[in-house]
């Protein structure tokens, strides 16, 4: 004689409420495990040892299944994000040279900050296009 199917179901919210409130990702995927050992014993009427085997295949059925889902989604980060990664909107602005960039040295201002530069020699007043980002000096060439 088994848990009967209540049993099994209750297991099942208790799994899911933790899932909401404990960190983790993967116990709503044990939740669902549990949640189908409930159904499977509501319809065949199990023995234990059925009823446990039905919950660790449900459940590395379902955890395999979301994490396929969930690593499909973190491998392809959005090319448009730009938390963290702020120099990617500084590459193609335009700016002027506020202070001659001497032995490839000097600074840029890029809207209303002046920034740290460095590219070919240029006198005050040019104006340049950021190509890249280099720690906090950017790299700029004649526009």
């Amino acid at each position: 004689m088994g848990l009967p199917w209540w049993g099994w179901a209750i297991a099942a919210a208790a799994l899911g409420w933790a899932e909401i409130h404990v960190p983790g990702a993967y116990l709503i995927w044990i939740a669902l495990g549990a949640a189908l050992t409930a159904a499977a014993e509501a319809a065949f009427g199990l023995r234990l040892e059925a009823q446990l085997i039905v919950l660790i295949v449900a459940s590395a059925l379902s955890c395999g299944v979301g994490f396929f889902v969930y690593g499909r989604r973190t491998r392809r980060p959005d090319p448009g994000a730009r938390l963290n990664s702020r120099d990617r909107l500084m590459v193609g602005q335009a700016g002027t040279v506020c202070t001659a960039l001497v032995n490839g040295e000097g600074k840029v201002r890029v809207g209303d900050t002046v920034w740290l530069a460095a590219g070919p020699d240029l006198p005050e007043g040019t104006p340049v296009v950021i190509r890249s980002v280099r720690a906090s000096r950017l790299v700029v060439e004649r526009a």
